[in-house]
């Protein structure tokens, strides 16, 4: 049975004073994350696991706000890069090239040579021509890189409607393919699926991914997930990190050989830390449903696809007895540009500020400048304090790179 969520009212995140203060000095619509939040989330991960060879990587595909890198960094955890930008960032955040696992997709010969340049050592590939690239990027740099300078893992394939991933039928081939390169097969990658609540799904998966490692001649290190999900409705099913991190500490624990154990979560360490604070610039009513019209977008603001397209919205008018219908819209004539809809909010008036929860992942990093409006401001509470991580944008990014002839 998975665990569910505690039933609890929604509280504002910060008060009212706080949440003014912020809008005075930093403006609307704005990105708030909570570093206290935030680190609690990270030591309630650790905790989960009493496996001593395990290692923590934060994804950072889900931000890749500096500052925030750097609160995993102080937290000892490394970085987990699903491109060459996210090294390029981890980088810029204090990471030692050894402290980033690589897991991708699809690089061309100049990336993968410039991820090695890099320094990154750790890679999970996803292909057999990946792995096959690698041999050949290797073998012209081996003069200045040694065999036992890269650990090469394999990405799992888990399904056949999968794209990611070698499938196993192939890992005999991807072994000799290492073997010409003069490199060996000492990793596993299991990736389970983006946002997976289902704690089961991962400790249904423990005993299969340990035996398949174990067929592996040169097995070393384990990669488990990636995936890990996010309640984004608060009283759903939640994931729970100490069954399952028991679970696997126990049963890798009890292997004939000692494998490094690597947890890489991304928005299910995130996600929970940040809200996007915006007003309202238009109330109608359209019979008993209210509409509100808001000072953002839904471009600043991760696809629908990413978040099952529900958000806990709130305001600090929530104390009001009276509770309507309402669909909070952007500040766009797009017709789909809703923030939320069929929200249960209090009547609301111009000017009023409301919340978006649950915005640290997938969301600054995936706002984009589709319907030519400038991406908001971040910013970092910690210790009772505020500061700015990410200035605001003005209209001139929009010019960024063009030729204006």
């Amino acid at each position: 049975m998975e665990k569910l969520s505690e039933i609890k009212p929604l509280v504002t995140p910060v008060s009212v004073e706080v949440a003014e203060e912020l809008l005075h000095i930093y403006g609307s619509p704005l990105y708030v994350y909570d570093g206290d939040i935030l680190n609690q989330t990270i030591d309630h991960i650790t905790q989960a696991f009493s496996y001593s060879q395990t290692r923590f990587h934060f994804a950072s595909v889900t931000n890749g706000n500096i500052a925030l890198l750097k609160i995993f960094k102080n937290a000892g955890w490394g970085l987990h890069a699903n491109t060459p930008g996210d090294i390029y960032l981890g980088l810029n955040a204090g990471f030692a090239p050894g402290d980033i696992v690589y897991s991708g997709s699809n690089l061309h010969r100049e990336e993968m040579e410039q991820v090695l340049s890099w320094g990154v050592n750790t890679l999970n590939l996803d292909s057999l021509s990946q792995l096959r690239l690698l041999g050949e990027v290797f073998h012209a740099e081996s003069q200045s890189r040694r065999e036992e300078d890269l650990q090469v893992g394999l990405r799992l394939n888990v399904s056949e409607e999968s794209r990611i991933g070698v499938c196993l039928g192939e890992f005999e081939k991807a072994v000799s393919i290492a073997e010409s390169a003069g490199l060996k097969i000492s990793g596993l990658h299991f990736y389970r699926g983006t946002g997976t609540n289902a704690t089961s799904a991962f400790t249904d998966a423990i005993d299969w991914v340990l035996e398949i490692g174990e067929s592996l001649p040169d097995w070393e290190y384990l990669d488990f997930g990636g995936g890990f999900g996010y309640p984004y409705h608060h009283q759903g099913a939640a994931f729970d990190w100490h069954i399952f991190g028991n679970e696997l500490s126990r049963r890798i624990a009890n292997l004939g050989k000692k494998i490094n154990l690597v947890i890489e979560p991304g928005r299910s360490a995130v996600a929970g830390c940040a809200f996007l604070l915006v007003k309202v610039v238009s109330v109608k009513w359209q019979g008993d449903k209210q509409v509100l019209g808001v000072d953002s977008t839904i471009a600043n603001i991760s696809v629908p696809a990413v978040h099952g397209g529900y958000r806990e919205i709130i305001s600090w008018k929530n104390q009001s007895p009276e509770k309507y219908l309402t669909d909070v819209c952007g500040n766009t004539t797009y017709s789909r540009d809703y923030l939320g809809k069929n929200c249960q909010l209090p009547a609301l008036e111009i000017g009023d500020m409301i919340a978006i929860l649950d915005v640290g992942a997938y969301g600054y990093a995936m706002s984009s400048h589709f319907l030519h409006r400038p991406k908001p401001a971040e910013v970092l509470l910690e210790n009772g304090s505020h500061q700015l991580i990410r200035k605001r944008e003005d209209y001139s990014v929009l010019l960024n790179n063009q030729i204006i002839s």
